[in-house]
């Protein structure tokens, strides 16, 4: 009694076809199981552990800059495009 028959299937599915008409479902249908099937790989894939990213090779620290560097001298840190200013 609580289960569909045949009748309730037919009536579901002439409902279908009044609703989206004969053309648009097999589209309908064909949509569904490529989302399904893209659905599946998804989760497959999400699933099954892939191969561990391989380590990167950590940068070698470069040397410190010795003081004989290219530094200019001290009063020209942030003056660049500046007018001298006289006291």
């Amino acid at each position: 009694m609580g289960g569909l028959s045949a009748w309730h299937w037919l009536i579901v599915i002439g409902a279908f076809v009044l609703l989206f008409g004969a053309q648009k479902l097999p589209d309908a249908a064909r949509s569904l199981g490529r989302s399904t099937r893209i659905l599946k790989a998804e989760l497959s894939a999400d699933a099954a552990p892939g191969p561990a990213p391989a380590a990167s090779p950590s940068p070698t620290p470069s040397p410190a800059p010795s003081a004989d560097s290219t530094v200019g001298p001290i009063g020209s840190v942030g003056s660049v495009g500046k007018e001298p200013t006289t006291p």
